[in-house]
């Protein structure tokens, strides 16, 4: 464990039996070979993808819209139609060439795909050929369907099961944190008066370049099943692997689960920027505060669970997670309605009544999602047949892109309808609560895990 002072967890409450504990804790991980290059590769692969996107979104909301018959917001919908669409047709074919091909390979094709589109992005960001940028979303996105299955397929095949949990830590705080950083750098270089779209343009290719260059320092990986016969119907095969994931209980459930923090993530995070305005009554400031908030507490529960379950694989916090996602969500929808005239800075925003429950309810929405989503991946990618698993996180990926979509027809309905955004907010905190009483019925290990694992903390 991390902590030399603490017990021994009893080898009864290990998914492994046996599995021996690392004196090393997981940050030792991105000096190995094995890992950093790989983590440092999907790190600037999502700052990259959040860069070009935003930078996007903003110069078609403050300065392209005027010159389409389309509203910014039909534009803004579209390009993010465009960038998701991918994963619904290219992720079956991404997880079979996962198994398929050795993954280093594939990783080094990907990246130099990136730098294809990245240089079309900075050309047509010369010419201020604005169709072209929506276009090339969609290309972006298919290069990060590619990238999806490869991605979370290689860390079960490079580090050894008490350091699974840990990796993939990492690897959700790395991402986490690249979008958040991708997001703020995209929003500032557009926003430089004249050379805006020039410094974009260079920054992408860049990035791109970057993370080719780290990547042909990832070792090699074997390919887990080089027989395989790639089939091209992605409706069949996403079904066909599905129907195989639910074999295995626990790996079917997790992937119902993954989907769902994806779901419950993009109704926050969509509705941030208006909650902001009409309940705090904070400017654009407060949104970007708020945002780090979250994708901070997703970084540090996430970097936690290893340290509070020992090293190990083990779905005791996936429980934990779940009724912290409850609590603070209905807490947060119990915000009043800002009586403010003006919208408020950060700075006067802080010191404002309220602001600091505000500001815990974001941060540790953000922790027990970490303490939620990273034990489902791990789980995921231990107990899936190994010969499958890229495919089984490549239809996972599917699932997570249909909840999404299904997120926004949620938020787009329900407020149409009339609903207020607390309301939204209260209505998704119970329904995770149902989705977690149904997580541990179907899955009694889920439950049986955090009961035990409360009883271990307790005596230490």
């Amino acid at each position: 464990m991390c902590s030399c002072n603490m017990r021994r967890m009893p080898e009864s409450y290990s998914v492994h039996a046996g599995a021996g504990l690392d004196t090393r804790n997981q940050f030792s991980l991105l000096a190995q070979k094995r890992f950093g290059p790989y983590f440092l590769t999907q790190f600037l692969g999502a700052f990259n993808d959040n860069v070009f996107k935003n930078a996007l979104l903003l110069l078609i909301a403050f300065q392209a819209a005027d010159r389409f018959a389309a509203s910014s917001d039909t534009l803004i919908n579209l390009s993010a139609g465009l960038f998701v669409l991918p994963f619904f047709l290219f992720s079956s074919l991404a997880g079979q060439l996962a198994d398929k091909y050795e993954k280093s390979y594939l990783i080094r094709r990907v990246k130099l795909l990136e730098i294809g589109i990245m240089v079309c992005a900075a050309v047509a960001l010369w010419f201020d050929s604005v169709v072209t940028l929506i276009a090339l979303l969609f290309l972006m996105g298919m290069q990060s369907s590619l990238f999806g299955p490869v991605k979370y397929g290689y860390i079960p095949q490079t580090v050894s099961a008490n350091e699974l949990m840990g990796a993939n830590g990492l690897v959700e705080m790395g991402t986490f944190m690249a979008i958040l950083l991708g997001t703020a750098l995209g929003g500032i270089l557009i926003g430089v008066t004249d050379t805006g779209r020039a410094l974009v343009a260079a920054a992408v290719v860049v990035l791109a370049v970057l993370g080719y260059l780290s990547s042909r320092a990832i070792p090699l990986v074997p390919a887990v099943a080089p027989d395989l016969q790639i089939r091209w119907n992605p409706v069949r095969e996403t079904w066909r692997i599905l129907a195989f994931a639910a074999r295995t209980r626990i790996v079917l459930v997790a992937i119902a689960g993954i989907s769902w923090f994806w779901y419950l993530g993009s109704i926050y995070l969509a509705q941030l920027p208006n909650f902001t305005r009409l309940y705090l009554g904070g400017d654009e400031g407060v949104v970007t505060l708020l945002l780090t908030l979250f994708a901070a507490g997703v970084g540090i529960g996430s970097l936690l669970c290893e340290r509070l379950v020992g090293r190990r694989v083990d779905v005791a916090l996936v429980p934990l997670g779940i009724a912290g996602l409850t609590l603070f969500g209905l807490d947060l929808a119990a915000t009043e309605r800002a009586t403010t005239a003006e919208l408020l800075g950060v700075t006067v925003w802080i010191t404002s009544d309220g602001a600091w429950r505000v500001v815990l309810d974001v941060l540790l929405l953000g922790m027990f999602g970490g303490f939620y989503i990273v034990p489902l991946y791990a789980v995921v990618q231990q107990r899936a047949v190994a010969e499958h698993r890229a495919r089984i996180i490549a239809a996972n990926n599917v699932l997570n892109a249909l909840l999404m979509v299904l997120a926004a027809a949620t938020a787009i309905i329900l407020l149409a309808s009339g609903f207020t955004i607390t309301r939204l907010f209260a209505l998704v905190a119970v329904l995770n609560l149902l989705v977690g009483l149904a997580v541990c019925l179907l899955v009694p290990e889920f439950w049986q895990r955090f009961m035990l694992w409360l009883d271990w903390r307790q005596r230490e």
